[in-house]
């Protein structure tokens, strides 16, 4: 495993790390003791950072990671999210006492007494332009609830907003091989500024693994079957935004970067892993074998500078205008 510093942060971190919201819930069917092995194993494997949210499974994601990492609490980064447990256009959900109550409630079900990370999840871009919440953050940080904080975004637009706050230390943002818009702006300005960039929904949602066929049926409790067109939450979140059945044809002209990777989820990893401006990339899990599978991107072959012209010009000619929302 590979080290890379969180932008001007302390936080040297795993460049595969993993997200827990598929071991929270909205993902199907999961179980709490195949979750804490496949946490386990990649701790194991030198994975030393984790991002969760207090809505997963309400709270029960951060109570898992907890379990997992008692006792390494100083070696164990974990990275938590707020806001979408409340109204995420009330002004109240980011005021001084409701964001506390908020952090107060992850540290206790984290069982820490300090956030390595905490972020803001997604919130509209008139919260982002008004400000007040990042004022409530530095509060917070010069308490020591927290250590550094930064915002998960939909949008390039938004995460260029985030960048112009001198304490805003990392952005997370939808980015994969069906979602390549940030590489154009976001990546070069987040580095310029010393901002750190975790990069989520790295499999487009599983479409990356190259599983599916247009018959696959997800269960009703999964996001990829009730969130297909963005009733839920941003659409953005589910397939990278591109309709279920079109991303399965575009996932079949990608075979090729198999060659050499054993398999597509780990090439589309290190994809990723290849583009500088990344400090991690956090694929989701929910079983021992998805996580071996996934860290199997640290150690396969790079792109070579023709293979990712090859793969910006796919993007350019047959995927960006299949993607739907702002993003």
């Amino acid at each position: 495993m590979q080290y890379r510093q969180l932008g001007n942060t302390d936080l040297k971190i795993s460049e595969l790390s993993f997200g827990t919201w598929a071991i929270g819930g909205s993902w199907g069917q999961t179980n709490d003791q195949e979750s804490l092995k496949a946490l386990e194993t990649a701790v194991d494997n030198g994975v030393n950072f984790f991002d969760t949210a207090d809505v997963y499974g309400n709270g029960h994601s951060e109570e898992l990671l907890a379990k997992a990492t008692r006792g390494r609490e100083d070696e164990i980064h974990i990275a938590t999210k707020f806001c979408r447990a409340g109204d995420i256009h009330s002004q109240e959900t980011y005021s001084a006492e409701q964001v506390r109550t908020y952090c107060e409630n992850s540290l206790k079900r984290l069982k820490r007494e300090r956030l390595d990370l905490y972020q803001i999840h997604c919130p509209p871009i008139e919260i982002l332009k008004d400000g007040k919440v990042f004022q409530v953050l530095d509060e917070l940080q010069k308490e020591g609830k927290i250590r550094h904080y930064g915002v998960s975004v939909e949008t390039v637009e938004e995460g260029l907003l985030c960048l112009e706050n001198p304490n805003v230390r990392a952005l997370q943002v939808i980015f994969n091989l069906l979602r390549q818009k940030p590489l154009e702006q976001l990546l070069p300005k987040a580095k310029e500024k010393g901002v750190g960039i975790i990069a989520r929904v790295p499999l487009a949602s599983g479409l990356l693994t190259g599983k599916f066929t247009n018959e696959y049926t997800f269960e009703p409790d999964d996001h990829r079957h009730f969130n297909r067109d963005g009733e839920s939450f941003n659409v953005g979140e589910t397939f990278g935004g591109i309709k279920f059945e079109k991303g399965v044809e575009l996932v079949q002209q990608l075979l090729w970067i198999r060659q050499g990777r054993k398999h597509l989820s780990s090439a589309a990893l290190r994809w990723i892993l290849d583009q500088q401006e990344i400090t991690t990339v956090i694929p989701g899990f929910k079983t021992v074998k998805q996580v071996e599978s996934n860290l199997e991107a640290v150690n396969v072959p790079t792109f070579s500078a023709e293979e990712l012209e090859k793969l910006h010009t796919f993007y350019k000619t047959e995927v960006e205008e299949h993607i739907r929302g702002a993003y």
